[in-house]
């Protein structure tokens, strides 16, 4: 029994869903458009207005994609219709990030500065108010728009004794205490 596959998928007026002969779903929103190729033991209904996931037999191997569909197709309809995004933002003395072109310029402390060329399905802003500066990645897939802005913070992690780097904008930094620190108390 699969408690999130059995959930139904909700779609609203503006969702447009289409399934062809080769088990490819197509889902048109305000965003734009996204498809995913769905396997032959799952089975996708449509029922007033909602997208119902259901698997063609109870093997092992079915139950275990039929939630997984499900949370696809979800993200899919999230994100045609309202998008995702990500900010990352810079800390550090010198850290700057700016766009051009649509290729984002990095000064990360490095001797050169790092050019950083987005997919097209991915949109870049920075941001430059404020004392840090931040990335914002958007898009409509939730996969390409996490993986974008894990490439763009492993260029520069944030390190754990002065918390310089890139980091998520929510995301908290677990800091050290350095050798001077450390051999002071002890």
């Amino acid at each position: 029994m699969s408690r999130i596959g059995n959930q139904p998928i909700e779609l609203t007026d503006d969702i447009e869903f289409s399934i062809d002969a080769d088990n490819v779903i197509t889902i048109k929103g305000d965003k734009g458009s996204d498809t995913l190729k769905i396997h032959s033991g799952i089975n996708i209904e449509e029922q007033e207005g909602e997208l119902l996931v259901k698997r063609s037999s109870d093997s092992k191997f079915d139950r275990s994609l039929h939630g997984l569909f499900r949370s696809l197709i979800s993200n899919i309809v999230v994100g045609v219709s309202e998008g995702y995004q990500k900010e990352l933002e810079l800390r550090g003395v010198g850290y700057r990030a700016s766009l051009s072109n649509g290729v984002l310029q990095l000064t990360l402390g490095f001797s050169h500065p790092i050019y950083f060329v987005a997919p097209d399905d991915v949109d870049i802003e920075v941001d430059t108010d404020g004392d840090n500066p931040k990335i914002i990645v958007s898009g409509i897939n939730k996969e390409l728009v996490g993986q974008v802005a894990a490439k763009i913070r492993s260029l520069r992690p944030p390190e754990p004794y002065k918390g310089k780097g890139i980091r998520y904008v929510d995301e908290w930094v677990r800091r050290k205490a350095g050798k001077s620190a450390a051999s002071a108390t002890a």
